[in-house]
């Protein structure tokens, strides 16, 4: 019973990765931490879908180049259709090209297949704790593509938005959902999309993708002294 119990209690992780050799280099690399359970593995968008559906994962971890389709393609489904499902891009392609752009896609997260089983598990704990995760390198691009003096006091998050306004922003930036921010904040959906609304107005931004990409680089400033 207590056995059944801590399986119970551990965070259901999907594998998704066209070589049978890499899942299962990280199947053994999770099986030695008790609080991770590797509940499927997928080579492909489509059964990774279905997987999901049927073995209802936490995390999803996720490789560019899948067989007969692609990753970042998949990464958006998941946000899409379950979005309570995290995901993480773990892959070989270069991470100052792709990591941005996988988590304006809705990735929690991106790592090297370079890096030890012991920094990966380091990106899953932090993705499974509701934060993004990237190198050190790309975390400091993305922090110095939004240095003050290229943005100009008017569209800069910290003056141009109120505080209740910079709250939303930041949650934004961390991959919470309008959903999700009505509730920690304790407000109706239709709020949270007045206020994005109005940061969108206040600084400029086009679109939902535009803000997105620019409440992820804030928050990535701000860990970095750049906020």
């Amino acid at each position: 019973m207590k056995e059944a119990a801590r399986k119970a209690m551990r965070k259901r992780i999907l594998l998704v990765d066209d070589h049978p050799l890499v899942r299962q280099a990280l199947k053994n690399a999770l099986a030695q931490e008790p609080d991770l359970l590797v509940c499927g593995e997928a080579d492909d968008r489509e059964t990774a879908l279905a997987a999901i559906a049927s073995s209802s994962p936490d995390l999803a971890i996720v490789d560019l180049r899948l067989r007969q389709s692609d990753g970042l393609q998949l990464v958006k489904d998941i946000r899409d259709r379950y979005p309570a499902v995290l995901s993480l891009v773990l892959s070989t392609n270069d991470e100052m090209v792709y990591a941005e752009r996988a988590v304006r896609m809705g990735a929690s997260g991106y790592i090297s297949k370079r890096n030890a089983p012991t920094e990966i598990i380091k990106a899953v704990r932090k993705v499974l704790s509701g934060e993004i995760y990237w190198s050190e390198k790309v975390a400091a691009q993305v922090a110095s593509s939004v240095a003050r003096p290229g943005l100009g006091a008017r569209n800069w998050p910290g003056e141009c938005l109120s505080e209740r306004e910079l709250e939303v922003f930041e949650l934004i930036g961390v991959g919470t959902s309008t959903a999700e921010i009505a509730s920690v904040l304790h407000i109706d959906i239709s709020t949270v999309e007045t206020y994005r609304s109005r940061i969108k107005l206040k600084m400029k931004l086009n679109d939902a993708d535009e803000l997105l990409k620019r409440a992820i680089q804030w928050t990535v400033a701000k860990a970095w002294g750049e906020g």
